[in-house]
């Protein structure tokens, strides 16, 4: 059967957030057009910046896309019309919609209207469905937007209390993956080169290290991702090593995402491993990371006894926060 092909054709929407029905529409338009423009709507209110809808659609599709200030009425057909050609240039060839306003506002512009998948059959999701529960829509997103709905459990703690041994438990309990702690990697590397002089820059390559390994990981995780520490915990080594505080790497730990931290207790014996040097600090250091949890505003508690124990009482906890 012959498909009716078109030049110009035109998609708009707030895609908040744009999922695998918003990627079903425009590849439909895609395939039956020279070119298509994909116009976001976005407001600085938005609960996703307006923005980053729009580099999230960059990177999924191969069309235009356009980012305009959702300022007008979206009752009045006719303005959105005389925009859209304004935005355009001229009048589209096509509308593509998976909703009922699609005929009128194509009508308007003198354009033809193609409804997409109007029941959601092919593809049943919404933006509304998404926002209010991702984790159960998981299927229906893809991995830019994994990166930013997974819910990110960080462990930490001092030398020796268990986090890594709790990080790769929980992750094949909650089968998914694990982010390792780049520090110790680093810290291994400079061993080696006989380098025993910490500075302050080395913590601040950690921390962006360890968050561009978290979130390259959170896009193929399976809705939670746990973290063998972050830059929250890179300022506590910080302290430790170079006796001072760091306001850069403070301020960037802040703006790093976690959504459960989980302190593991000291009360396990200390185990020397060829890397640890602080077993005299183990107990200040885990200290120093209780003081600074009850000061931010992440979910927090301390994890203690053997290992099934450690991971059962998270798994609690996880469920509590976000029924799976």
């Amino acid at each position: 059967m012959n498909v009716e092909r078109f030049g110009l054709g035109v998609i708009v929407g707030k895609f908040l957030p744009p999922h695998r029905g918003h990627r079903f529409l425009i590849e439909t338009a895609l395939s039956r057009c020279d070119r298509v423009v994909v116009i976001v709507c976005g407001k600085s209110v938005d609960p996703i910046p307006p923005e980053l809808r729009a580099a999230w659609l960059t990177e999924l599709v191969p069309a235009e896309i356009m980012l305009i200030d959702d300022c007008y009425d979206e009752a009045d057909t006719r303005v959105w019309a005389e925009n859209t050609i304004c935005w355009l240039g001229r009048a589209p060839d096509v509308v593509f919609t998976s909703e009922d306003y699609g005929e009128r506002y194509a009508r308007m512009m003198g354009a033809r209207h193609v409804m997409v998948d109007r029941a959601r059959l092919n593809v049943p999701c919404s933006g509304t469905a998404v926002r209010k529960d991702p984790l159960a829509m998981w299927e229906f997103i893809d991995p830019p937007l994994r990166e930013w709905f997974a819910k990110r459990v960080v462990i930490v703690g001092a030398e020796s209390t268990g986090t890594t041994t709790l990080a790769t438990d929980l992750a094949e309990a909650l089968d998914t993956l694990w982010v390792p702690e780049y520090g110790r990697d680093y810290s291994a590397l400079k061993q080696a080169r006989g380098e025993a002089v910490w500075n302050s820059v080395e913590f601040m390559e950690i921390a962006r290290e360890q968050k561009r390994r978290e979130d390259a990981a959170a896009r193929e995780a399976n809705r939670i991702l746990v973290c063998d520490t972050n830059a929250f915990a890179t300022v506590q080594w910080h302290r430790r090593y170079m006796k001072t505080r760091m306001p850069e790497l403070e301020k960037f730990a802040g703006s790093c995402r976690a959504d459960l931290y989980i302190l593991t207790g000291d009360e396990i014996p200390f185990v020397q491993d060829g890397l640890r040097d602080g077993e005299h600090l183990r107990y200040a250091m885990h200290c120093w990371f209780k003081e600074a949890l009850v000061t931010q505003d992440v979910p927090w508690f301390v994890v203690t006894g053997d290992r099934r124990s450690r991971v059962e009482q998270v798994i609690r906890r996880v469920r509590e926060l976000w029924p799976l």
